[in-house]
C-alpha cells in the first residue's frame, strides 16, 4: 500500500486562499506598518528603529530581530540596496530564508505502513480542532485516517473529539474517562492496522509543560507505538494567540519528545504572525500546518513563500 498524501497536496489556490484570509489581522496589523515604512522615500534611523519595534512586537524574536535589522543595514550602507522597495523585498526573503531553513520533516513521505501521529500540547490551544482538521485535509489526500482518543483524563475532550471525528467522516477509538491512555493508544493501534489505515492520529492528555508525571505518559505511549514497529512522529501544536509563551511550551516540550513538526493553530486570531519565525529559527522544528479558521476545512499545509507572501500582500 503506497501512501498518496505526500506533502504539498493540498490545491496551491486553496492553501493559498486559506493562508491569505488566516493571516488577514496580521497582514493589516503589525506587518502592513512594516511594509508600510518602506513607502517612504528614504531610509532613516528612524525607519531602523521602528522596524526593530515592530518585529519585536509581532513576536519574531529579540534575537532574530536583531540579526534582520542589522543585515540589512550593513546592506544598505553598502549600497547594495538603494531603494526602500528593494530593502522590502530583501526582507521578505531573510524571512523566507528563516522559514526554509529547517528541511521538512513528513512522516507520511516515508512510504509504506501505518504512520503514528502524537499530537502534543497543552490545554486550550485547539489541539482537538486541530485534529480533526489533520484528518479531515488527510482523507482529501486520500489516506485512510483512524483518532485515538487518549485524551481521557477530561470526558469532556473525548465527547468533543468523537464529535468533530464524526464532521471528519472518521472513526475515533475511544476508551473509559479516566482509563489509562497507552491502553488506549494499544486499542486504537488494532484498530488501525485491522482498517489497514495510513494515518492514526492520537490526541494526547493537555500537558502542562511543568507536569513531570504527564510528561512520562507521554514517553509511555511512544514506547507503546515503537514496540508495536510503526513508525511515530510528534506534532506540537501551539496557539498563535499566546506569542512567545507559546514558544516557551515549545522549547519545554522539546525537551521531553523528538519534535517533528509544529501546527500553528487560531492564526486567524493574532495580528502577531511572527511567532512562526520564532519556532523555526529557535527550536529548528518545521511548521507543518497552519489553522486559519474554525470550520473543519480550514487548515492550510505550510508553505514558506506563500505564508510569506500572505502577510505581506
Amino acid at each position: 500500500m503506497v501512501m498518496r498524501f505526500l506533502r504539498g497536496k493540498q490545491d496551491p489556490k486553496e492553501r493559498d486562499q486559506k493562508l491569505d484570509e488566516g493571516l488577514q489581522k496580521s497582514r493589516s496589523g503589525l506587518f502592513g506598518q512594516m511594509s508600510a515604512l518602506f513607502d517612504r522615500e528614504e531610509i532613516t534611523d528612524e525607519t531602523w528603529e521602528e522596524l526593530e519595534e515592530l518585529l519585536v512586537a509581532s513576536d519574531v524574536g529579540v534575537e532574530t530581530t536583531f540579526t534582520l535589522v542589522e543585515s540589512l543595514q550593513d546592506r544598505v550602507d553598502s549600497g547594495e540596496l538603494r531603494r526602500p522597495s528593494h530593502v522590502r523585498e530583501t526582507l521578505k526573503q531573510e524571512l523566507r530564508g528563516i522559514l526554509e531553513s529547517v528541511p521538512p520533516r513528513n512522516g507520511a513521505a516515508t512510504g509504506e505502513g501505518l504512520l503514528v501521529t502524537l499530537v502534543v500540547g497543552v490545554n486550550g490551544v485547539g489541539k482537538t480542532t486541530t485534529i480533526a482538521k489533520m484528518a479531515n485535509r488527510l482523507k482529501a489526500d486520500g489516506a485512510q485516517v483512524v483518532i485515538g482518543a487518549a485524551d481521557t483524563f477530561r470526558a469532556a475532550a473525548i465527547d468533543q473529539l468523537e464529535v468533530w471525528g464524526q464532521r471528519a467522516g472518521v472513526p475515533v477509538i475511544a476508551g473509559a474517562p479516566n482509563s489509562d491512555p497507552a491502553s488506549v493508544v494499544h486499542d486504537a493501534l488494532a484498530a488501525a492496522r485491522t482498517r489497514r489505515a495510513d494515518v492514526l492520529l492520537v490526541d494526547t492528555a493537555g500537558r502542562l509543560h511543568t507536569k513531570y508525571n504527564l510528561m512520562e505518559e507521554l514517553r509511555k505511549i511512544e514506547r507503546v507505538v515503537s514496540k508495536g514497529g510503526s513508525k511515530v512522529e510528534n506534532l506540537l501544536v501551539l496557539d498563535a494567540t499566546t506569542g512567545q509563551n507559546g514558544l516557551l511550551q515549545a522549547r519545554q516540550f522539546a525537551k521531553t519528545v523528538s519534535l517533528d513538526g509544529v501546527v500553528i493553530s487560531k492564526m486567524d486570531g493574532t495580528s502577531k504572525g511572527g511567532i512562526v519565525f520564532a519556532v523555526v529559527k529557535e527550536l529548528g522544528v518545521p511548521i507543518r500546518y497552519v489553522a486559519t479558521g474554525e470550520k473543519i476545512g480550514d487548515l492550510a499545509e505550510f508553505d514558506s513563500q506563500a505564508f510569506v507572501d500572505a502577510l505581506w500582500s
